[in-house]
């Protein structure tokens, strides 16, 4: 009579024999097998481990920034851990999940980048523990996703209802995601300007807000302090006075046009051939009655400000046609790129115009003024006063200035966080605790609800020290998040929040993703 034995390995049943049935070269066989499956786990914990420990010392009031060189040569100084990933090289398919699990918080989310791939590193360190002890994956993922459930109904007790009108309160929580950057100093000008500005395009009934409607301007001079919000258009380029044309324009009629104020040229096959000065003297006539044509055309529709799309086939404009533009008072402004054209626009409220033929006055934009601004060397169109319709979406602009492009660069990313995080209130509109009170609460509820599991069930949902308290490490032993939890469970007012979107999206993300 035979018998049978079993054992939950790495791999679910490591082993089984009857009797004298399994050969020695069968249990050599799955032996070898159980031990490359191992090793390949192994291999894709710690890959993937090692990406969450690259970015863990950039997290919290005691993280340090990232001095990060790119394949350019460029060098980057900065503590946002989506960015820090982005520009890592990183070769192995694990590791790589992480990056994308960083990529996927800052797209929907826009904070939390580092938070998420610090917990799903502690997750996969848990992980590890259980599978030495001969615990097979599919039942640890199932035991995660309870306590994902259990964790996602404790952050849902421990929000609080969020009033869009009180602005300071929305200050506050957007201050919280810039303390941690290099422009911490300048929380008190970027924190309101951030929320000025989504609540800008989120509109009267505040439904939502699409952070693609605010166009931020880089401009390398000044410091951060004189940043701007703009409610209106701001655009990079500077106006055309080669002709001495106008370079300032009030009730102003804009007309945003794709083709060029050029004399047409033949296909790069052919060429023209000019013989005599009687031949040159009539092409030169020709471009020239061509030219003023186009001008005449544009001045019929009122318009007085030119936008011209960028163009790589010919000039978008010629001296000649400047001079034609500033005799009769138009403003041009040239080199307009091609994903500008769909914000303009929208801001402006006016048309693209493709060809001459297609000139009309009903697809032309209004504003009070159009003006150019310079700021040293550097020079912006600041277009004021728009008139767009009601059923249109709004969209402002950001000047932001800076010292050198390091400062600009790292204000960009900070100040889109912050506006990802009144965007979340927008659109979730509750905030929690932050400094990693909501950790540590659900650490808590996780022990309790272990206790109550039937099994070994309870055992593997139980905390680990690594997983349940891996923020507080960074934190320190005097860090944020203790005080946080103190101060929340007399009763008080914390004095840290953060978005709740932020980490109900963080949540899931991380435990899905070590799955």
């Amino acid at each position: 009579s035979g018998w049978v034995s079993g054992r939950i390995g790495m791999d679910g049943p490591a082993s089984v024999a009857a009797g004298n049935g399994m050969s020695k070269e069968g249990d050599g066989f799955l032996s070898r097998v159980s031990e490359r499956a191992k090793a390949t786990r192994l291999g894709n914990i710690t890959a993937a481990r090692s990406v969450a420990d690259a970015v863990r010392t950039s997290l919290g009031p005691r993280g340090m920034d990232k001095m990060v060189q790119t394949e350019t040569g460029d060098v980057l100084v900065t503590n946002d851990g989506a960015t820090i990933l982005e520009k890592m090289n990183v070769q192995h398919p694990a590791a790589k999940t992480l990056v994308q699990l960083s990529k996927a918080q800052d797209i929907e989310a826009g904070d939390g980048t580092t938070s998420v791939v610090v917990i799903c590193g502690a997750l996969l360190e848990a992980s590890l523990e259980l599978l030495e002890i001969g615990i097979h994956p599919t039942i640890i993922s199932e035991c995660f996703q309870i306590g994902l459930d259990k964790s996602m109904g404790v952050l849902e007790s421990m929000s609080s209802p969020v009033d869009l009108e009180n602005r300071e309160e929305l200050v506050r929580a957007a201050s919280t995601s810039l303390n941690s950057k290099v422009v911490a100093q300048h929380a008190s000008l970027l924190a309101p300007l951030s929320v000025d500005a989504v609540l800008s395009i989120a509109g009267d009934e505040r439904q939502g807000a699409d952070l693609r409607n605010i166009r931020i301007v880089k401009k390398l001079a000044g410091t951060v302090d004189e940043t701007e919000l703009i409610p209106g258009l701001l655009l990079n380029q500077s106006a055309e006075s080669g002709a001495s044309g106008p370079t300032r324009i009030e009730k102003a009629k804009i007309a945003l046009i794709q083709f060029q104020l050029s004399p047409p040229k033949t296909d790069m096959e052919n060429s023209v051939v000019v013989q005599d000065y009687a031949a040159m003297d009539r092409i030169l006539k020709e471009e020239r009655t061509y030219i003023l044509q186009l001008v005449k055309k544009i001045k019929a529709t009122g318009a007085n400000v030119l936008l011209i799309q960028k163009s790589i086939l010919r000039d978008a404009v010629t001296d000649l046609s400047l001079h034609f533009l500033a005799k009769v008072k138009i403003m041009a402004v040239t080199d307009i790129e091609r994903d500008e054209i769909e914000f303009i626009s929208k801001t402006l409220d006016c048309v693209p115009i493709a060809s001459p033929e297609a000139l009309s006055a009903d697809k032309l934009g209004k504003a009070e003024l159009v003006e150019e601004v310079s700021f040293g060397t550097e020079k912006v169109i600041k277009v004021t006063g728009v008139s767009t319709s009601p059923d249109k979406p709004k969209t402002v602009s950001v000047l932001l200035r800076g010292s050198s492009q390091m400062v600009l660069d790292e204000a960009e990313r900070s100040i889109h966080d912050a506006m990802c995080v009144v965007r979340c209130l927008v659109k979730k509109r509750a905030m929690i605790p932050g400094g990693a009170a909501p950790e540590m609460e659900v650490s808590v509820q996780l022990a309790k609800l272990a206790k109550q599991l039937p099994g070994h069930q309870g055992e593997w949902i139980r905390p680990r020290r690594n997983s349940g308290h891996t923020r507080l490490d960074e934190l320190g032993p005097h860090g944020a998040g203790f005080r946080v939890l103190q101060v929340s469970v007399s009763g008080s007012m914390p004095r840290l929040w953060r978005s709740f979107l932020t980490r109900w999206r963080k949540t899931p993300g991380s435990t899905q993703s070590k799955s």
